[in-house]
């Protein structure tokens, strides 16, 4: 099982309705990190289980480029959110 305290880096790819894509944008995670990545798409699969979107602003964080993104976003029009996580191998300890 993964560390859910583990840094984890994410590259976010959102497709809109008639085929614009928005990024990709690179954003960690960790808890130390405070950066939206795992909320946008727990929130999308949320939506489109039926659920009505309660949030539409997203911060996306960078600490390696130190670039942070902003997204302000309607799932209404987007169709695809792809997340492409790096994995790291397990220590060895």
């Amino acid at each position: 099982m993964a560390d859910e305290k583990g840094l984890t880096n994410h590259e976010i790819t959102i497709a809109l309705a008639g085929g614009a894509l928005l990024g990709p944008f690179r954003a960690t995670w960790s808890t130390e990190i405070l950066s939206d990545v795992r909320e946008l798409t727990k929130d999308y699969d949320a939506f489109l289980q039926g659920q009505e979107q309660k949030r539409f602003k997203y911060h996306l964080h960078d600490p390696n480029t130190h670039v942070s993104h902003s997204l302000i976003i309607d799932f209404k029009h987007v169709t695809a959110i792809y997340d492409q996580v790096e994995l790291h191998e397990p220590s060895r300890d």
